[in-house]
């Protein structure tokens, strides 16, 4: 009797653990998909002229640790080449907003490009921002030993290990499409818009640390 007692209580505890996982499986999933889904609202700013603005944007960027892999003017579009999200210790970097994906960069190995497009919007020049997300997928690689776990790693520094994949291995590595982060493009566009804001209005420039 007392068996069958304690059997039905750890069968209640382990549904009640599976329906919690379900659970933040759930609004973890909900979360991510809302983020995908939104738009981040564009900025309007003076038409000082598109060279100009293209050049703040540019500095605000590589604050930001970005590399500028397309500027071009006539057709006011910036593109950066992928950035590797910042770790725990990386303090000093701001493309993690937000608890959620300083998260994720941590779990996972992502990377973010920006592209921003500056058009004619009337008398004003309007600024896009839209910022992609993927995340590294790696092929699985079978570890039959502490001596071949070892072997996955080549020598390097003390702070720093390299994993390395075989042949077969290094075709399989995909970079997955984890959508937008919304919350980045528009700390992006608070960044320009202020500093857009004290060009115009004469005032000196706030001097950012790159962060």
């Amino acid at each position: 009797m007392q068996k069958s007692k304690r059997t039905q209580e750890h069968k209640r505890t382990g549904n009640l653990c599976t329906h919690a996982l379900i659970a933040c499986a759930l609004v973890s999933a909900g979360c991510a998909q809302q983020q995908r889904r939104a738009i981040t609202a564009p900025v309007s700013v003076p038409d000082i002229g598109k060279a100009e603005i293209m050049e703040v944007a540019e500095d605000v960027l590589a604050r930001m640790h970005f590399t500028i892999e397309k500027a071009d003017v006539p057709n006011g579009l910036i593109r950066t080449r992928p950035l590797p999200g910042a770790q725990f210790f990386e303090f000093w970097r701001s493309d993690n907003v937000g608890g959620k994906n300083s998260l994720q960069a941590n779990l996972h190995t992502i990377r973010r490009t920006v592209e921003l497009d500056i058009s004619h919007h009337g008398d004003q020049l309007q600024i896009d921002c839209d910022v992609r997300v993927q995340r590294l997928s790696l092929p699985e690689r079978d570890v039959g030993s502490s001596a071949r776990a070892y072997g996955m790693f080549t020598r390097s520094s003390p702070s720093l290990q390299k994993m390395s994949f075989d042949t077969w291995q290094e075709k399989e590595i995909a970079w997955i499409d984890l959508g937008k982060d919304t919350r980045l493009a528009a700390e992006i566009l608070k960044r320009i818009e202020k500093r857009l804001a004290s060009r115009v209005s004469g005032e000196p420039p706030v001097t950012e640390s790159r962060t």
